[in-house]
């Protein structure tokens, strides 16, 4: 990932809270056809350690190459960037559009998770986490245990071991506060995330 300084995310807790806050990764492996790419939710246990499954009529995981590393792609708040936010539109005209983003890329070995045990730890630990939050949460024991089992058959568990993270937050930074200031308040209308995102780094 093509990361210029100003904009570089190394600090271990940051790169989690991006990768916890992505809605649905993209995780790449390279296969004999070619690459593989699958979008999923994935939860992230740990900088080093990441979950997920996949259907197992995907043959993304039957695909991946012994001894070969994927990627999976994590991207939190992210938005358009507006020339007329910035105070200095109107001093200099020098200004021009741009996206402002949080993502993160994670590369490492895949595990593949067939065990059925294994497996209902996956979907517990993703459901919990969906699930967190609302008045009624479903949990995966209030479905049969038999139907549960069933279900199971036709999953992969993944598992991602981390050995490298890249992270890269590009939220204005590189700007006068004053442009800042107005791409934040800008954003806040249409991008409240983002604008609460760039407004962490003032």
């Amino acid at each position: 990932m093509y990361i210029p300084s100003a904009f570089a995310e190394d600090r271990p807790d940051e790169l989690l809270a991006i990768m916890r806050a992505a809605s649905l990764p993209i995780l790449i492996s390279p296969t004999a056809s070619g690459l593989a790419a699958t979008h999923l939710p994935l939860h992230t246990e740990n900088p080093g350690r990441v979950i997920g499954h996949v259907a197992r009529a995907n043959p993304h995981w039957r695909g991946i190459l012994p001894g070969t590393e994927s990627l999976a792609i994590f991207a939190a708040a992210d938005g358009y960037i507006s020339p007329s936010w910035y105070p200095s539109k109107a001093e200099t005209g020098k200004v021009v559009p741009t996206w402002n983003y949080q993502a993160v890329h994670a590369t490492g070995c895949l595990e593949i998770i067939e065990d059925p045990d294994e497996l209902l730890k996956i979907v517990t630990t993703l459901t919990n986490r969906y699930e967190a939050g609302r008045a009624k949460p479903w949990s995966v024991s209030d479905a049969p245990a038999d139907y549960i089992a069933m279900q199971l058959k036709g999953i992969i568990g993944l598992v991602l071991h981390v050995t490298k993270l890249e992270g890269k937050v590009k939220l204005s930074q590189n700007k006068s506060m004053a442009d800042r200031t107005g791409a934040a308040d800008g954003a806040a209308a249409e991008t409240p995330e983002l604008a609460a995102a760039m407004r962490r780094t003032f």
